[in-house]
């Protein structure tokens, strides 16, 4: 790792800390760098403002989660069960992320907000596992054939939404969340299985 890999770390770590006993909201850029033993001119080097840390942060959980799932996906078990653990870890992962801490939770918020971009970016890049077990599915048999494996995977996303991110949604706790997320993917692996051709949609851009 490179100074400045080291130097940027340094800073996510001082970062975290603080913004996990203060909160989002009251954490300020001079006291991250204070926290570093750095001005705040020089931590700007480094991250643009506040929010790019914060995303900076999220970016690295879900690369944690990221790596699990990728298991998952490669797994050589069915892909109905591969489909339905990787949206089940996904769900209990990010759930237990922003339970544990409201502060973690109001990153979490703000960036939803500020950065809507960014939740996108990552459900294209989870995308890419799904796509691979639907083409696993279609290849042994499981799943019907299908013309655009990534429309269907987007839509998969699309229904299972609340799951990816469930304290923005509601405020469920897990075992209700289990609940509805086993009785939605029921529908949507009955769907794949019997073979609904892909819907016309009105006014798809």
């Amino acid at each position: 790792m490179s100074d400045k890999e080291e130097t940027r770390e340094r800073i996510l770590e001082a970062a975290m800390a603080r913004i996990k006993h203060y909160g989002y909201s009251k954490t300020t850029m001079s006291e991250i760098a204070k926290d570093c033993d750095m001005s705040a001119g020089n931590i700007y080097r480094f991250f643009k403002s506040k929010i790019d840390i914060a995303e900076a942060m999220a970016n690295e959980a879900h690369e944690e989660m990221s790596a699990q799932l990728r298991k998952i996906a490669s797994k050589s078990i069915c892909a109905r069960q591969r489909l339905h653990d990787l949206f089940d870890y996904a769900l209990s992962y990010s759930f237990e992320k922003l339970d544990s801490d409201a502060k973690i939770l109001e990153v979490a918020e703000v960036i939803s907000s500020e950065r809507p971009e960014s939740a996108n970016e990552k459900l294209a890049k989870e995308r890419v596992h799904i796509v691979k077990i639907l083409e696993d599915g279609v290849r042994t048999g499981e799943f019907a054939p299908m013309e655009n494996y990534d429309f269907i995977a987007e839509m998969i996303q699309a229904a299972l939404m609340k799951f990816q991110y469930p304290q923005l949604f509601s405020r469920l706790s897990l075992p209700q969340l289990h609940r509805e997320f086993e009785g939605v993917m029921s529908l949507i692996l009955a769907g794949l299985k019997q073979g609904a051709s892909t819907p016309e949609i009105i006014n798809a851009k």
